[in-house]
């Protein structure tokens, strides 16, 4: 996986980033590749969870978090921040991303978090008002970048093992990316 996680790092440095990133995540069916697989192993998990770093000037695909779990955004997040300090200023996050320790790390590795409060009160409804609007309207760089990734690519993954599903949800960002620089 690590060779695979370089090789996505330096096809990113083809592009021109401008440091603020969207954060987001999207469901890849994982059943399609064989029914009976699914039932003879006993997988009750039908989908992998991917999670997207993306530019937002080039829409380039920073780094991914693939998972079978049920892992809640908020528990993603955290690792492609500390991975990715040093490429991102700005982060930008739904509401799912809406977590202390999430904004706390941000700001600690010196990343600005632009991320949506939920609202359980009047004070989180004033916090989002407050919030730049153009900014925060660049997180749907992340939406574009997941449904290409689908429409391109199919929203299913082929391979049986978690590895090769792994590597093939990479190869497909990997040619995003170099699409993109050409």
């Amino acid at each position: 996986m690590a060779v695979w996680r370089v090789l996505l790092n330096l096809s990113v440095t083809l592009l021109p980033t401008n440091g603020v990133v969207g954060i987001d995540a999207s469901g890849f069916d994982r059943s399609h590749a064989s029914k009976h697989y699914t039932k003879r192993t006993k997988l009750t998990i039908k989908q992998l969870k991917v999670t997207l770093l993306v530019d937002t000037k080039a829409n380039g695909i920073l780094d991914l978090h693939v998972t079978t779990t049920r892992k809640h955004d908020s528990q993603i997040a955290p690792s492609l921040i500390k991975r990715n300090t040093d490429e991102v200023t700005i982060l930008l996050g739904d509401k799912g991303y809406d977590d202390q320790t999430v904004r706390a790390l941000a700001r600690e590795d010196g990343v600005r978090p632009v991320i949506k409060h939920r609202e359980f009160s009047s004070l989180h409804k004033a916090w989002n008002a407050r919030l730049d609007a153009n900014l925060y309207g660049q997180r749907s760089q992340n939406e574009t970048v997941n449904s290409s990734l689908k429409r391109k690519y199919g929203a299913f993954v082929r391979s049986r093992h978690w590895w090769k599903q792994f590597r093939e949800i990479v190869v497909g960002c990997l040619t995003h990316n170099i699409d993109k620089s050409l």
